[in-house]
Order: C-alpha cells, then sequence, then structure tokens
C-alpha cells in the first residue's frame, strides 16, 4: 500500500504495494501540475497564459483558485471567489492532470478542463451528498460532495450558470459563467453619489447580519466558510449575507477575495455598538 502525507502527497509504496491510480487524489509530487491559466483578450489572437506549479495538492488549489481570481477580477470577472475555490477542488478527483483554466469574455467565463477520468453522471453531480472522494483525498479537500451544488446555488443568485461537458477524449471541462451588465445610457449630467454622513442612520440589518458584520471586525478579512462555520449556517447563506453587506457597502473584496470591513462598514458598527 502507499503511505501518505497530510497534504494528500503519495511516499514510496512498500515491498509488494499496489501502484498508485494516476488519476487518485494521491498524485505524487513529481507529477502534479502544473495547471495552467490561459487568458483571451479576444478569440482572434493567441492567450496569455501562465504557468502553477505546486509541491503538493493543498498549495496548488489554493494558488491556482487564488489567481484565477486574481487574473478574472482584474479583467472586470465577477464569479465569486467562493466559486471559483469550489471548482478548482475538484481537479483533485481527474489528479490535476493537464489542467487548464481559460479566461474569456472579459473575466466572465472561466473554462476549467482537465484529462482525468470524467464525471459519468453530470446531473447528480449537483445533487448534495454524492461524492468519489476517498479518504486520501479528504485529507486536502471537504470530500462531502457540497463543491457543485454551492457552486451552483451561488451563481444562480449570482444570475450565472455552470455546465458540466465531456473533454475532447477524456476528461472535463466545467464552464461558469456570469452575466454581463448592460451598458446604462448616457446621461446629460453625470450623477454623484450621496456619501452617507457618519451622523446617518445605520442601515437596518437583521440579528444575523450584525453577527457576520461583527466577524469581520474581530477576524479582519474572511469568507464564506469561515462565516458558516462560526456561526452555524450553511456555506449558500453566509455567501448570501457577505454579499448583501456587500450591496450595503459595509463589506468589499480583497485582492485574495476575501471580505474586509469598509470605512462605511467601521461607521456602521460604531452607530450600532454606540462608540
Amino acid at each position: 500500500m502507499e503511505s501518505f502525507s497530510d497534504d494528500g502527497v503519495v511516499r514510496e509504496p512498500r515491498s509488494g504495494g499496489v501502484a498508485p491510480n494516476p488519476h487518485s487524489a494521491a498524485t505524487s509530487e513529481a507529477a502534479l501540475g502544473p495547471a495552467l491559466i490561459a487568458v483571451y483578450d479576444n478569440l482572434t489572437s493567441s492567450p496569455r497564459v501562465e504557468r502553477i506549479a505546486r509541491d503538493s495538492a493543498r498549495d496548488l488549489i489554493e494558488e491556482l483558485a487564488t489567481r484565477t481570481y486574481q487574473i478574472s477580477h482584474e479583467a472586470g470577472g465577477k464569479v465569486p471567489y467562493m466559486v471559483i475555490r469550489e471548482i478548482v477542488e475538484n481537479f483533485i478527483h481527474a489528479g490535476f492532470d493537464e489542467v487548464v483554466v481559460s479566461v474569456l469574455d472579459g473575466g466572465n467565463t472561466l473554462r476549467f478542463a482537465d484529462q482525468g477520468p470524467g464525471i459519468q453522471d453530470k446531473e447528480r453531480a449537483f445533487l448534495p451528498g454524492f461524492t468519489t472522494a476517498t479518504d486520501t483525498m479528504k485529507h486536502v479537500i471537504k470530500g462531502v460532495g457540497s463543491g457543485l451544488p454551492v457552486a451552483r446555488e451561488c451563481l444562480t443568485f449570482s444570475e450565472g450558470t455552470i455546465d458540466i461537458d465531456d473533454n475532447l477524449g477524456t476528461g472535463t471541462v466545467i464552464t461558469l459563467r456570469v452575466s454581463t451588465p448592460a451598458k446604462a445610457a448616457p446621461q446629460s449630467r453625470p450623477t454623484i453619489p450621496t456619501p452617507r454622513l457618519v451622523d446617518d442612520p445605520p442601515p437596518d440589518l437583521s440579528m444575523r447580519h450584525k453577527k457576520v458584520l461583527s466577524l469581520v471586525m474581530e477576524v479582519g478579512a474572511l469568507g464564506p466558510s469561515l462565516v458558516a462555520r462560526e456561526l452555524g449556517v450553511g456555506l449558500s447563506t453566509a455567501y448570501r449575507d457577505l454579499e448583501h453587506l456587500a450591496d450595503l457597502g459595509l463589506v468589499e473584496a480583497d485582492l485574495s477575495g476575501k471580505r474586509v470591513l469598509t470605512e462605511e462598514g467601521i461607521q456602521c458598527l460604531d452607530a450600532l455598538f454606540g462608540r
């Protein structure tokens, strides 16, 4: 049998052991990655390609998700970080075999391709609880069958879509799309937003929204996973709460995709707690 480290990397098999599955999460360090990010400024020229290589599955997932988020949002895309992270984690089922992430449509279309074993039952893959994750994979990812369902629900909330297709020959292609907002008609006079004054009453927040805002203040920067764990709510609920606070201008995403307090968020907390 193989022996595994905490990050899901195969060590040398003992005598008489079974050779590792090439599409297992336990991919050897030498065979892990690299993953490629192809950025298409348009479809009439070759893409700009960035190579992501790391020694462990956990580090590769972290770096690939973060860079995909940064690159797509720098191009103007709106796909949430949590959705990108869930799809990148799914590469573990393919052993990170020939991973390519394509950034198109100004970052609003992301295509995740691999040469793994593929997904046979694509509809069931969207049902919570269905998973092919092994014990070894669960050293790196949750492995409870929540990734694709959570990604689809979050994208639906953002007026986006997610599709699963077979890759050429073998493997899977997952495509994320968010709608591009229509450009507003030009106005004769520019509209200058009026900033909320310190003395203005704080927005009407539910008790849970106040807890989330307080948690952001306490932690400094967080994502939906931490909110869900600390407050005992579902990931999709945590995502919606953070989006609501962002719509109110109380939190915003930093370069890593995590949410941090804005100046208005600080003022709101001051008003709520009478400081």
